[in-house]
């Protein structure tokens, strides 16, 4: 890539633990270590215009009130607690999050006397034997002596142990690359289809909007598969996860699996709609904008402002990606691995995203909720989900159809709407099925991430949950085939760590959704 940066996998960087752009990595991150929090380029302020949450990095050891100084009110106003989650601002957002923490960086590199061409490298852990965590990651020391700064006590894993390895081959989690086939950018936030980038929710925003396919699969599983289940760690919650330097790593591979996305078909465009690649601030919300190094040595930090507009073509943004493989093709869910459709099924999914991707989704049509909501507790939950409630108009039952006879075939959502929890970190997995539980088949997993409520400096709480969409079309279409007219599907939640009562895991509602394609 002439006249580019290049970022490149971390896993082929060379063939010791400590290849020379990760020592170079940890010796950025030790400096930027050194300054105080209220350094527009510390390591901490960094992690804070993700979140910043007192008493959850007080937890951690990442902040003392007796000793740490905040920055000045407009600094706090500007920069700190940006990140955008369950919002089709996610990608760009971060986007320019980690070329602004990239910039940093090589700026300590450089001063260090280092390459001044260094770049954020990225694990792809769904490359083939790519799945543990960096080894300069997992030492608690380094070969320039003393704590290794990349080494993070509180990053758990999925035992507890400390042990950090992505199971893509455990049916515990169903992790996957299904995002990479999603005909469209955006998608909506009435109960229907995600979309690849999430939901357009306007100038603001909260973390109980949907999250995006790819924000929730791989990206929210990944978050706490590292940080820890049974005991959550900094990257279990995204009001610490910018503490972990792996953090960067992740969110350099999610960045490349947006451009992965683009490449896998001609119609896979970032959303045109102004209100898109304006950004809120255009609308009244607020601006995205990160501190960065000074051009001129010596000078203070200068304010970097973009949109999503100018995110949204790397060739414009003077870096790229050493791979934009799909190693998804192996890397499908195992629900859709062992669906093995039909021919009749294979063409009618094919018109379907033919049809997706030139034409925009339906309004989305409640066909069935919970009355109440549903307490995750022990090693599983179940309920119905009754199709025709009278608080649900028009009534109707959830029918099997002909694609073919159909010129925009519905597809099916399941909501799992406001999950809530007293700590991040828990994993969800989410079965359907009949009545009575009869030929049920699991429908995926959810990781909570920013289901927990968060202090905020100056008192009080805010947090209303998150809310997953699971699309359960072709599990309907299977208990269809002996079931014309399905009243009721059997849920059961499975929490892949048992949850105690302190827990408090709790579905605010689940709601079936119906949607024209």
């Amino acid at each position: 890539m002439t006249g580019s940066m290049l970022r490149r996998n971390v896993w082929g960087l060379g063939g010791d633990d400590w290849p020379e752009p990760i020592l170079w990595y940890a010796r950025g991150v030790a400096a930027m270590q050194k300054r105080p929090l209220a350094d527009p380029l510390s390591w901490r302020f960094y992690a804070a215009i993700h979140w910043f949450d007192p008493d959850s990095w007080s937890g951690f050891g990442y902040y003392d009130a007796k000793h740490d100084f905040l920055p000045a009110a407009q600094d706090l106003d500007l920069y700190w607690r940006q990140c955008w989650h369950g919002s089709w601002y996610f990608l760009p957002w971060h986007r320019g999050y980690v070329i602004a923490f990239e910039a940093a960086v090589r700026a300590e590199i450089v001063a260090l006397n280092g390459p001044a061409d260094w770049t954020l490298p990225y694990w792809n852990y769904f490359g083939s034997g790519q799945q543990a965590i960096p080894p300069a990651f997992a030492s608690t020391t380094w070969p320039d002596g003393g704590d290794n700064p990349l080494y993070v006590t509180a990053r758990y894993g999925r035992n507890s142990d400390g042990v950090v390895v992505i199971p893509l081959d455990d049916p515990d989690f169903d992790i996957s690359l299904d995002a990479l086939d999603d005909p469209v950018f955006a998608g909506s936030a009435d109960g229907g289809v995600p979309g690849f980038g999430g939901a357009d929710t306007g100038a603001t925003h909260s973390w109980g909007m949907p999250h995006g396919h790819l924000e929730s699969d791989p990206h929210d599983l990944i978050h706490v598969l590292i940080g820890g289940i049974d005991k959550p760690g900094v990257m279990s919650s995204p009001v610490t996860a910018g503490l972990d330097p792996i953090f960067w790593l992740h969110h350099a591979n999610i960045d490349r699996l947006w451009e992965v996305w683009r490449r896998n078909s001609p119609t896979h465009t970032d959303s045109t709609e102004p209100s898109w690649l304006k950004g809120p601030a255009a609308s009244g919300g607020p601006a995205f904008v990160m501190p960065v190094p000074a051009t001129t040595p010596g000078q203070g930090p200068t304010n970097w402002s973009y949109t999503p507009a100018q995110m949204s073509d790397l060739g414009s943004l003077n870096y790229g990606y050493d791979d934009y493989e799909d190693d998804g093709t192996t890397q499908r869910s195992r629900r859709r691995m062992r669906a093995r459709p039909t021919p009749d099924r294979r063409r009618a999914r094919g018109r379907e995203l033919a049809m997706a991707e030139s034409t925009s989704p339906g309004e989305a049509k409640l066909i069935g909720a919970s009355r109440g909501s549903m307490n995750i507790v022990g090693r599983e939950s179940t309920t119905a989900l009754h199709l025709t409630p009278p608080d649900v108009r028009p009534r109707r039952r959830l029918r099997a159809r002909s694609a073919e006879a159909e010129s925009r075939p519905e597809r099916v959502y399941l909501n799992l709407e406001n999950v809530t929890a007293a700590r991040d970190g828990a994993i969800l997995r989410v079965y359907v099925g009949g009545p009575g539980g009869v030929d049920e088949q699991v429908a995926g997993s959810v990781a909570l991430f920013g289901a927990a409520p968060q202090s905020r400096t100056g008192g009080g709480t805010a947090n209303d949950g998150l809310t997953a969409v699971l699309d359960i079309t072709d599990l309907v279409q299977d208990l269809n085939l002996s079931d014309n007219e399905l009243n009721e599907l059997s849920i059961r939640i499975v929490p892949v760590a048992q949850l105690d009562a302190e827990s408090d895991v709790k579905i605010g509602r689940l709601s079936l959704y119906t949607q024209s394609q």
